[in-house]
């Protein structure tokens, strides 16, 4: 289910009313749907709709009996967004570390332009012009986050064939490759590349983001074909984290990893 800009009042009053009624504090119901004790503030009061499975989600938590998806449906109306990306982008605005591993193509954060605009090309059905600069524009936007104050801890992994994919052409995957390699001098940025003869691989996987929120909270975010989905609950929280340590244990270092990327734009 998913909804507009504009909050609720109404939907704010009547989840409160069920979540203080299933004795639920607002840390306990945003640990079951993903959300911080903050943003289920705001539901609450109206000032942020219900985004991602929220509604769904706390109905059955709070025992709503399809109240609150019934109140969802009149008081929101419908928008085109991937499920949780929304709310994904603005965890990741203000997360204090991000960890990210890809396997198709490279990090939205550390995306040129070009090649940006050749992985949005992929989209089915194909996007219009306006819709298509809007996308790149935004994924740009996102690379602010890079060079913050305070700065955040970033850690990207990418296989080995995400660096000869050649999305967009050679010359816009090789002036990519140069950027990777400029972005790995930050010093909050780290990029491993997982090689092709690695024996030893915690995978096969989707891609997924590790993240810290402001508020210090630990999610997991799965991307999938359609969208994405966050992970809070343990053990599958933990479960990933330990995935990610043993990726980036059998990922080549830092140092390696960017011999090998200038290596492979050299040769286009």
């Amino acid at each position: 289910m998913h909804f507009g800009e504009r909050g609720s009042r109404s939907f704010g009053a009547l989840l409160r009313f069920y979540r203080e009624q299933a004795d639920l504090t607002q840390e306990a119901l945003g640990a079951h749907v993903g959300y911080s004790k903050s943003q289920v503030a705001m539901v609450e009061r109206g000032e942020r709709p219900p985004k991602g499975k929220l509604v769904e989600l706390a109905d059955k938590v709070v025992g709503a009996h399809g109240a609150l998806l019934v109140l969802a449906e009149k008081e929101f109306e419908q928008s085109g967004l991937q499920e949780w990306t929304e709310d994904f982008l603005e965890h990741e605005k203000m997360a204090l570390s991000i960890y990210s591993y890809q396997d198709h193509v490279m990090p939205g954060l550390l995306q040129t332009g070009d090649y940006a605009r050749a992985v949005f090309n992929c989209v089915h059905p194909p996007l219009d012009d306006d819709e298509l600069d809007k996308r790149v524009a935004k994924r740009q936007a996102r690379q602010q986050l890079l060079t913050r104050k305070p700065a955040p801890v970033l850690n990207f992994i990418v296989e080995q064939s995400v660096l000869t994919r050649p999305l967009g052409g050679k010359p816009v995957l090789k002036k990519q490759l140069h950027s990777l390699v400029e972005f790995g001098k930050l010093r909050n940025v780290e990029i491993q590349v997982m090689p092709h003869e690695r024996q030893i691989h915690t995978g096969p996987m989707r891609p997924m983001i590790l993240l810290e929120t402001a508020e210090r909270r630990q999610l997991a975010y799965i991307e999938g074909h359609i969208g994405g989905y966050f992970v809070s609950q343990q053990p599958d929280l933990g479960n990933l984290q330990g995935k990610y340590g043993a990726l980036r244990t059998h990922a080549l270092t830092p140092e390696d990893s960017a011999q090998l990327i200038e290596k492979v734009a050299s040769e286009l």
